[in-house]
């Protein structure tokens, strides 16, 4: 039988072999995961046997792991601000940044009850961490993909989160609504950028949910106003070096209170703004 020393080893070196960075981090953690332990609480017992079914389990994980899949998808869920989230291929995985916006739009929100919108929700990240620490808010999931929803709604469930979800193309699902908060994750990377992508993320990351420059901010900066309500609030995460073109793009008078805000990086990440209709 193999006991925990000797698979984090024989896992490092195999990791170590196939390029994966942080290779023995990389394989305590799985391990850890399998079984139902912290990280670090492998070495209190380091010489412990694992059972064949075990090994036979872990070997599997760490040949995906070897194959560049993310962790996240190996072991199926991730840590967002509090709330544990499913995910699979057909979402992105929520990132460090997203959570950063995420708490950012709750900082921001108005003392009253308001009405939030969480467009290209994905695994339903930002809207779900926004309704948890605001649960008289009414908010709204929706995305393109009924796939990508699936996910979101189980998420809802599992983390017991009363929210409305709906699917359809950016705005069309809300004809007729107004909303106060809006919050856009949106695929935001360009072609040169997408071809650069680490294997991990290229490889096993939704393209369809990563892939799209410029294109959905032109949309947004359109087709937005008749959907606001006056003061709404709007929140998107952006790419790198965009902060200036969306700074430019939102060039009508009733878009107020524009800035950029960056990430721990220093990169171009966050962008906010107002919306006051011309009548007020």
């Amino acid at each position: 039988m193999r006991n925990i020393r000797e698979l984090i080893k024989l896992s490092t070196e195999f990791l170590e072999k196939k390029g994966v960075s942080h290779a023995r981090r990389v394989a305590e953690e799985l391990l850890a995961a399998l079984l139902n332990q912290k990280r670090l609480e492998l070495y209190f017992d380091y010489d412990a046997p694992l059972e064949e079914n075990e090994v036979a389990k872990y070997r599997k994980w760490i040949k995906r792991k070897g194959d560049k899949e993310p962790l996240a998808y190996i072991l199926g869920d991730v840590e967002f601000l509090g709330l544990n989230l499913k995910v699979t291929s057909e979402t992105l995985i929520p990132r460090q940044e997203t959570e950063i916006l995420a708490d950012l739009v709750v900082k921001s929100l108005p003392m009253d009850p308001c009405i939030i919108w969480d467009l290209c929700t994905g695994s339903g990240c930002l809207g779900l961490a926004i309704k948890n620490k605001r649960a008289d808010c009414s908010v709204i999931l929706s995305d393109i993909s009924g796939n990508a929803l699936a996910v979101a709604r189980e998420n809802a469930l599992l983390n017991e989160l009363a929210v409305e979800i709906v699917e359809g193309d950016l705005l069309e699902p809300f004809n007729g609504k107004k909303c106060d908060v809006l919050v856009c994750n949106p695929p935001y990377i360009t072609q040169d950028e997408y071809e650069g992508l680490e294997d991990e993320v290229r490889l096993y990351e939704p393209k369809k949910a990563l892939l799209g420059g410029i294109d959905f901010y032109e949309r947004l900066s359109l087709e937005l106003p008749p959907f606001l309500n006056s003061g709404a609030k709007l929140f998107f995460e952006i790419g790198a070096g965009q902060g200036d073109f969306l700074h430019a793009l939102f060039n009508q008078s009733h878009w107020k209170q524009k800035r950029c805000e960056k990430d721990w990086a220093g990169h171009d990440r966050f962008f906010f703004l107002e919306y006051h209709p011309e009548t007020e």
